[in-house]
């Protein structure tokens, strides 16, 4: 036993302190899991005793027409501002950023096809810029790291809601502070809501559930702990409270969880409380970018940061019981890299009520036919390699870093083509969740390159349409993607914060076509002075009155309308 403690240790010293064993079997816990457990280093905190909240839905501000196109366009207001909150009962309070002073911040539902203008006030001490997670933006409005709006500064993100129904989120994107943004709270849920799946007659309403899954770490006052260095935090969090409780009726329900963890990964199972080693089954329907083909029956699904999974989970047959959402030890089952903690393995916890509501039976549906997934045509053009390493303490793709302008464009592509994308992580010490600006992909494979591999294939619920993929220890990935339906100038990286914020990030370029004029041109460049941040009085924000008065917010929308950004989204559509 003490070699192997050792073993473990000089792996640890290798590999930045994160051990690593031999390949495991894929969703079980290594038998040397316990090597990998920490004692916690937050204060100890009173498990399932705070009931989970569920993130208020933003009302808008305003809703008008646009001008251009005859759609309605609605229009938010979101202020970024510090707030204070007492998380260890008897201890000193946190402080933390979060959109209109909460974290999680409010869910936006959109129905589909309706357009949507956010203004986001930094009313915060720090330089922010906000990424729609999963939407074709435009350039200028997808939140490009260097397109910070800075504190007493707005900025008008302008979305186009054309896509299939799907789960989505925003969050900060500033570079080199995404991950201290995103950790204090500026994260929340973004939802476009499609009638194709009101069809299905799926879980909705009330059973429709937002999951955001954070791990952060406290100090022994209960202040707020800094995520820096080599952190996955030892505090669970589900939609903003540690460790919580719900209460549920005996009936299905849709959750919709979110990785927005800094940089812990999870893998999630079902247990009955008394008996935690028997998993209970559950549904998946959705990824990132949307229903799957046909639900995915499964026992534990794996999540790693800003991955979307939709799950239905049926209680109609535990009337009275209490279930756990557990988290799988052993550094995920040796899918991951993270440290596991004493209460790591924790999520938390549903009491199940005897009967529903009113005795009101549950007619939700889970069909076998969900949609046809509407893939890229597939392409046998040769994959463009990515290789995600770390050289000299820096993490870079390719060799380039985000913070130099010249090298980090590493790839052009013809706005309107398909290409394949190998993604390749040569290390052993850690695993990158890869996201891609822009565009939804397919994975067409997942092979290992070393001993350290996993040995897993593609997971039967990633078959679908993506935007992140986890990109495993020794791994190499090839994902396929169709590039449109916008030119312009984005961003891939690694979604774990820390990497991203020390350079695991570069840019690729979809050309512009001769036909796009200039309408199309202005929104290719995310650094385009005309849609940049700008200065407010207080007075005003406070008052509403000035650029926040209703008739100069009309004004402004029907002025970016006129530029049309999103047409040529239409115009695919159409043809």
């Amino acid at each position: 036993m003490l070699s192997k403690t050792l073993g473990a240790v000089a792996l640890s010293l290798l590999f930045g302190g994160n051990a690593v064993e031999a390949k495991p079997v894929p969703g079980t816990t290594p038998a040397s899991a316990h090597l990998f457990r920490r004692a916690q280093l937050s204060p100890q905190y009173p498990m399932f005793s705070v009931e989970m909240p569920i993130p208020p839905v933003k009302e808008p501000k305003l809703v008008t027409t646009n001008p251009a196109n005859g759609r309605e366009m609605r229009y938010y207001e979101i202020e970024i501002q510090g707030f204070s909150k007492q998380v260890y009962p008897g201890l000193s309070e946190a402080e933390f950023v979060g959109y209109d002073g909460i974290s999680p911040g409010p869910t936006i539902r959109v129905p589909r096809g309706v357009e949507s203008v956010v203004r986001f006030v930094n009313n915060a001490n720090q330089n922010n810029s906000v990424h729609l997670h999963g939407s074709f933006s435009r350039a200028a409005f997808d939140g490009w790291a260097e397109d910070m709006t800075q504190p007493g500064e707005y900025k008008d993100y302008y979305y186009p809601n054309r896509q299939s129904g799907r789960t989505l989120w925003y969050h900060d994107h500033a570079m080199h502070l995404t991950a201290e943004n995103a950790y204090k709270g500026q994260a929340g849920m973004y939802i476009i809501d499609d009638e194709a799946e009101h069809a299905l007659n799926l879980p909705e309403g009330d059973y429709d559930w937002p999951m955001i899954l954070a791990s952060k770490q406290f100090n022994a006052d209960g202040t707020l702990a800094p995520a820096t260095g080599l952190f996955f935090g030892d505090v669970i969090h589900v939609n903003g409270e540690p460790w919580p409780f719900a209460n549920v009726e005996p009936r299905k329900y849709r959750f919709r969880f979110l990785d927005a963890a800094v940089t812990r990964s999870f893998g999630l199972y079902f247990a009955n409380s008394e008996d935690l080693t028997t998993r209970i089954p559950f549904q998946v329907i959705a990824s990132d970018s949307g229903l799957l083909e046909h639900p995915v029956e499964t026992e534990l699904l794996y999540i790693s940061m800003a991955e979307r999974y939709d799950v239905v989970f049926d209680f109609s047959g535990l009337a009275g019981q209490t279930i756990d959402l557990r988290n799988l030890a052993g550094q995920v089952g040796g899918i991951g890299t993270d440290t596991d903690y004493d209460n790591s393995d924790k999520v938390m916890r549903f009491h199940v009520a005897e009967e529903t509501e009113n005795n009101e039976p549950d007619n939700s549906d889970v069909p076998e036919n969900l949609r046809s997934v509407p893939y890229p045509t597939p392409t046998d053009m040769e994959p463009k390699d990515f290789v995600f390493n770390r050289t000299n303490n820096v993490w870079t793709i390719n060799g380039a870093r985000f913070s130099d302008p010249v090298g980090r464009l590493l790839a052009n592509v013809s706005t309107g083509t398909v290409q394949r994308w190998r993604l390749i992580n040569t290390g052993a010490g850690w695993t990158h969740p890869i996201h891609i600006h822009l565009v939804d992909f397919r994975i067409i494979s997942r092979t290992n390159t070393g001993a350290q591999g996993t040995g897993r294939d593609i997971m039967p619920y990633e078959t679908g349409l993506k935007d992140v993929v986890w990109l495993g220890r020794q791994e190499t990935v090839v994902v396929e993607a169709h590039y449109a339906p916008f030119p312009g100038l984005y961003m891939f990286h690694c979604h774990n914060l820390i990497h991203e914020d020390t350079d695991m990030m570069a840019a690729f370029n979809t050309t512009v076509l001769p036909d796009y004029g200039y309408n199309a041109t202005i929104f290719t460049n995310p650094m385009e002075e005309m849609w940049q941040a700008v200065p407010f009085e207080i007075t005003e924000f406070d008052g509403q009155s000035g650029a926040f008065s209703d008739s100069a917010i009309i004004s402004r929308l029907h002025a970016m309308a006129e530029y049309l950004p999103y047409q040529a989204a239409d115009d695919e559509a159409e043809n």
